[in-house]
């Protein structure tokens, strides 16, 4: 009999593996090259910048506003999306999202000066939120919980990789420079906005809402996985929106989201005008933006695979916030071009890592309208560090004439973020 209920056992298992890797390969797939997308037009402003700053007059300051103001209209209506979504299902909205912030990344090229493009920005912001607090809600209805801290880093890959891509092809792009009349910076914006369009048209019809409709499962894998999906919600307490904003373990998420994310974005948005500060030529500064982004993936896979293992989180979390403050802290000591750029390395393989194995912490007790109003608050708060973290280096560069006061700001926050990731122990009692 026990070799018979550990057969069936096994069966399960390879089922449900199986399962998953075809999810994976129907829609982490098209959600990851999205999200590639997605940052390469929120972040192709870093690049824009090198010429665009001074065809419109803008002051680092002015710069980093309008790099931030993106996150504001974004955060602002990330609870509403993510609710939205929960109502009329995850295919029809993604691909709106994905549809509508093409057209407004493409539109950022009409900007005549400061004004406009703060508005255009506020456009793009209002246009992409709740993407992806509502990829992450969607990935957690797909797959259990031992599979979502790969499944995140297959997903989450798409932040490096937009830089990885984006540095060399802004840095080609820049050079069509006059080319029918336009910027450079402008055929920038509008090339790299169109996939987006394209992109929501395909997840339209590739996308299913929820599991019990994929077609492409056997009975024998759908089975196996809704009984996971049942097992793991049965599992947790229930919570309603409400009750989920009074949770101190969302308060402790949020606050450590915004530390990670003022880091990510304060080294992304500002890196390839650190690297032209030292006289490179922009297709220089788009090739030695690439490295660190490669970097930056390839240890954020590694080490969410470590972490799948059932590795402590909360332990890793608070090391890979560690590992970017001693990064920014380096980047400053070393002053010359290479160490400075190999210390920004580590920092960005620190707050990408984080990232993943953040991810992987609010479903563990957030499940139904806590987990579609609860996740979006969380990142919809969470992600003001990205605007802070733009905003706050060009006011430090217009300060001192220096990026080093907004680099070791930086590292600041993101000791006091590591400091409330080690706090979650005594909050999240199943690490």
């Amino acid at each position: 009999m026990a070799v018979t209920h550990a057969a069936l056992l096994s069966t399960q298992d390879e089922l449900l593996q199986s399962a998953c890797r075809k999810n994976a390969w129907r829609m982490v797939v098209l959600l990851a090259v999205a999200y590639v997308v997605n940052h390469l037009d929120r972040n192709s402003i870093a690049y824009a910048g090198i010429t665009m700053n001074v065809d419109l007059g803008l002051t680092a300051s002015q710069f980093g506003w309008a790099a931030g103001l993106t996150i504001i209209s974004y955060s602002l209506l990330e609870v509403p999306s993510n609710l939205i979504m929960a109502r009329v299902g995850a295919r029809l909205w993604l691909s709106r999202i994905m549809i509508t912030w093409g057209i407004a990344a493409s539109a950022t090229a009409l900007a005549i000066g400061p004004n406009s493009l703060y508005w255009l920005r506020l456009l793009l912001g209002a246009a992409e939120a709740g993407f992806f607090p509502g990829v992450l809600m969607y990935l957690s209805t797909w797959f259990p919980a031992q599979y979502r801290t790969r499944v995140l880093a297959w997903f989450l890959l798409g932040i490096p990789a937009a830089s990885l891509i984006g540095g060399p092809l802004a840095g080609v792009l820049l050079e069509m420079n006059g080319f029918l009349g336009l910027s450079g910076w402008q055929w920038m914006f509008v090339i790299e906005g169109a996939p987006a369009v394209v992109l929501g048209v395909i997840a339209y019809r590739v996308l299913v809402d929820h599991p019990r409709d994929a077609t492409w499962l056997t009975d024998g894998e759908r089975g196996a996985l809704l009984d996971a999906l049942a097992n793991e919600r049965r599992d947790r307490p229930k919570h309603d929106f409400l009750s989920a904003l009074k949770d101190i373990r969302v308060v402790f998420l949020t606050a450590i989201q915004f530390g990670f994310t003022l880091g990510a974005y304060g080294i992304g948005i500002w890196l390839p005008l650190i690297l032209k500060g030292h006289g490179l030529s922009n297709l220089e500064v788009g090739l030695l933006s690439a490295p660190p982004y490669f970097a930056a993936g390839v240890g954020m896979l590694l080490w969410a695979r470590y972490v799948d293992r059932g590795k402590n989180r909360v332990f890793h979390l608070t090391v890979s916030c560690l590992l970017a403050v001693a990064g920014l802290v380096g980047s400053v000591v070393f002053s010359d071009l290479m160490p400075s750029l190999l210390a920004l390395t580590f920092a960005l393989v620190g707050v990408s890592s984080a990232r993943t194995i953040f991810w992987t912490l609010p479903p563990r007790f957030l499940v139904g309208s806590a987990a579609a109003g609860g996740i979006a608050f969380i990142n919809s708060i969470g992600m003001l560090g990205g605007f802070a973290g733009p905003y706050m280096m060009g006011w430090m560069k217009d300060a001192t004439g220096s990026f080093n006061a907004g680099l070791l700001t930086m590292g600041g926050v993101l000791l006091l973020t590591a400091i409330c990731a080690a706090s979650l122990r005594f909050v999240l009692r199943e690490e």
